[in-house]
């Protein structure tokens, strides 16, 4: 008996292990979606066939991490959420390579359902940020949480979401990573959307044999990551400047590092521009529509609209900065 139970888990961790081993590896840029809705705050299904188009012509972007906090997915139904991931997953087939479905919730049986879901559509992998009303206090409490999520998807690759400035949850990511895998055989890696860039490259070192992804977050820091070892990023403003933080990706890699740091202070004056202004979801939200032509519609409630205002000196500032938005032909 014993035996043959150990012949199943055997096989159980193969078929694991060859799914994920098979995806084409998750490197370079992932935007964090948007969630389009209509003037009356439905979710609007109807553009996302358009939004993948513009992200892989447009923007050269091929991965999208989606429901997250740019998608407001913690603001939507489960029925919403579900019903985007299934969108995403359905239009970006031969498009896109990585559908990663954020899934975390402030319920464990509801992300536990979410993780399921996003399994059984194909989705390339699933992310859950920690809860945030009853936090986890301690690396056991968020290492038991996470593992009941991710064990909901055995076949695909789970990344833990750390934002701490959002969730109040400053567990040291160093000291998370240790063990990991013996509690979580799918833990792949980290949505690291955290400034301490300290820790990010003591993790990048000290588990660098593990092959642990760490995917930045924070994109005006995008070179500073680069340059302690980051192969890929996840962020809103590569929805709109993928092509910008495309060519800086390659400045690096040739290491052509004075013009890698000429696209990084060219995004920093126009992220510092409309951080100035107010700049969140919302905000977001108005520029894709502005630059796309896409219409993102407005953000949920509590949030607000963007001003007219802050969109005619947003797109101005862009404007002003031809370097972002104009490359050399292929």
């Amino acid at each position: 008996m014993l035996s043959t139970q150990a012949s199943v888990s055997g096989e159980v961790a193969r078929l694991r292990s060859s799914a994920m081993a098979s995806q084409k590896k998750l490197q370079g840029l992932v935007a964090a979606t948007v969630t389009p809705l209509t003037s009356d705050g439905k979710i609007n299904l109807s553009v996302i066939g358009q939004y993948v188009d513009y992200l892989v012509d447009k923007q050269g972007v091929k991965n999208v991490f989606v429901n997250g906090t740019t998608g407001e997915g913690l603001a939507l139904s489960s029925q919403e959420r579900k019903q985007l991931a299934e969108e995403w997953v359905n239009q970006g087939k031969k498009k896109l390579e990585h559908v990663i479905i954020h899934v975390g919730a402030l319920s464990l049986p509801e992300s536990k359902e979410l993780a399921r879901h996003a399994a059984e559509i194909g989705a390339s992998g699933i992310s859950a940020i920690a809860p945030f009303f009853f936090k986890p206090t301690n690396k056991g409490a968020l290492v038991a949480f996470l593992r009941e999520v991710a064990s909901e998807a055995p076949h695909i690759p789970f990344y833990y979401y750390h934002i701490p400035p959002l969730t109040g949850v400053k567990i040291c990511i160093e000291d998370l990573l240790d063990g990991i895998k013996k509690q979580i055989p799918t833990f792949q890696g980290v949505k690291y959307s955290d400034t301490d860039l300290l820790d990010f490259a003591q993790c990048m070192d000290k588990y660098n044999k593990e092959q642990f992804l760490l995917l930045y977050g924070v994109d005006e820091q995008l070179l500073s990551a680069l340059a302690v070892g980051a192969t890929g990023a996840v962020g809103s403003t590569y929805n709109y400047l993928g092509q910008a933080n495309n060519m800086m990706f390659q400045a690096y890699a040739n290491q052509d590092f004075a013009l890698a740091r000429k696209y990084q202070f060219c995004i920093g004056e126009f992220l510092s521009f409309v951080f100035k202004l107010g700049f969140g979801v919302a905000q977001t939200k108005a520029i894709m529509t502005s630059l796309s032509g896409i219409p993102m519609g407005p953000p949920r409630l509590p949030l607000m609209s963007a001003s007219e205002e802050f969109i005619t000196k947003a797109k101005a500032k862009l404007d002003s900065l031809p370097f972002l938005t104009t490359y050399p032909a292929k």
